[in-house]
């Protein structure tokens, strides 16, 4: 190559040649190594943001973890507080029912208190005017009918006293009596309990026509008669060492319960029983 120069002219050598390839080669290598100190400064750059948003994204684990924490935490103490207020609204409920229960119980056994007291009460109070009645009139005599009263008397005493479907407290004989505001009337046996009172007629010989009706009739006196018992049921029964048919059958129609002797004790036939 020739460069003209209206002043210079320069040959071409292969020296200046080589020289011009070194040139080259050597700018070549700068810029290269330009180009490769380029690249690591951005590697190093995108390194650099790769680190700061790996911390980032760290940093933001950790701090969503911490609020994941807080929030668990929140919810435990809350469930905490839920559990800790239901179980002392439990307690007190289960107190409360305790203590409505121990007071029905108290009440309950109350009533039951006053209820024992005012039958063994009434029975007292019947029992000593059936005393003072007997005491005014004096003791029975040794008669069919004195022998038949006995002896039912003490059949019930003796083991007697569940019947009709009641268990009776206790047994009690008497005589006539006459009341100044009732009625004049004769109750040869009364059983009693808190319930109900059974009015017992004994006879020898049950073989009256009219025997039915003046059982019947004793029901009506009765509760004149002892007013406290008015609100308790009556049994009515005929009690004898023997029975006329037609006197059974009357008292079987009208609801009477029949007694009857067997052998050392007694038989009682209240299937067709009333309550009056």
């Amino acid at each position: 190559m020739v460069m003209e120069n209206k002043n210079d002219f320069t040959p071409i050598t292969p020296e200046s040649v080589l020289a011009l390839v070194k040139e080259m080669i050597t700018i070549s290598h700068a810029e290269a190594d330009r180009r490769a100190a380029e690249a690591d400064r951005r590697a190093a750059e995108a390194d650099r943001k790769a680190a700061e948003r790996a911390a980032e994204a760290d940093r933001r684990a950790a701090e969503a973890d911490r609020k994941a924490a807080e929030r668990a935490a929140e919810t435990d103490r809350r469930a905490a507080e839920r559990a800790a207020e239901a179980d002392r609204k439990t307690a007190e409920r289960a107190a409360e029912a305790d203590r409505e229960a121990a007071e029905r119980a108290a009440e309950a056994e109350r009533k039951a208190t006053e209820r024992a007291a005012k039958v063994e009460r009434e029975t007292n109070e019947l029992r000593m005017l059936f005393k003072q009645v007997n005491q005014q009139i004096g003791g029975m005599g040794n008669s069919h009918g004195a022998y038949a009263e006995e002896f039912f008397y003490n059949a019930f005493v003796k083991d007697q006293k569940n019947i009709f479907g009641e268990k009776f407290d206790d047994v009690m004989k008497s005589s006539k009596v006459t009341f100044n505001k009732g009625y004049e009337d004769e109750y040869d046996i009364l059983l009693v309990n808190g319930r109900a009172v059974c009015v017992i007629e004994v006879k020898y010989k049950a073989d009256s026509d009219d025997l039915a009706s003046k059982v019947l009739r004793k029901a009506q006196t009765f509760r004149v008669n002892f007013p406290r018992y008015s609100d308790k049921k009556v049994y009515l029964a005929l009690a004898g060492m023997s029975f006329n048919p037609l006197t059974e059958k009357a008292c079987r129609d009208a609801g009477i319960a029949i007694i009857k002797q067997d052998g050392d004790a007694i038989a009682i036939y209240d299937d067709h029983l009333q309550t009056f």
